[in-house]
């Protein structure tokens, strides 16, 4: 058995589980800021290099609003996920249950792929265009790099491990 392989699964899942956390309470203690910058991206505002769509723009705030409640909610259930599933992995560690315990953490990381790569990915950058300004690039690459981190983390821990010796 390779228990150091084992514990940095546990370490990348913790970790991506924490990064969630600290981003969504860090979103709801500046929650005024975040519905403004989804109100921005979701109008177009400033939007020149593409100012047309063939979808939708809405400066509505109670669309924001519903925006907010959803990528916080799903933000938050990525990192109880992920610190469940590391949890249950870190019981696990030295048996022959620990392929099975990786479960949460792998429902948590792919939440988290959707979350980071999914909403910020297809539906801002590319339904929304938030690309074209200095607030939407900068929130695409902050969520490129959790998308990232949170698929790598799915690929290595969904990789079977031996059973105990």
């Amino acid at each position: 058995m390779q228990s150091h392989i084992r514990l940095l699964k546990i370490m990348f899942a913790l970790i991506c589980g924490f990064m969630a956390l600290f981003y969504v309470l860090q979103n709801i203690a500046n929650l005024d800021a975040a519905h403004q910058a989804l109100i921005y991206v979701l109008s177009g505002a400033d939007h020149q290099a593409y100012p047309n769509t063939l979808f939708f723009k809405t400066a509505d705030p109670l669309f924001a609003w519903l925006a907010v409640g959803i990528i916080f909610t799903l933000e938050f259930a990525t990192a109880i996920l992920l610190l469940k599933g590391s949890w249950d992995m870190f019981v696990a560690r030295g048996g022959n249950t620990f392929n099975q315990a990786k479960k949460w953490a792998q429902i948590g990381a792919g939440l988290g792929v959707l979350v980071w790569f999914g909403l910020f990915g297809v539906i801002g950058s590319a339904f929304f265009q938030m690309w074209q300004t200095e607030i939407g690039t900068n929130s695409m690459n902050g969520a490129f790099q959790f998308f990232v981190s949170c698929a790598i983390t799915l690929f290595w821990i969904s990789q079977p491990d031996p059973t105990a010796d």
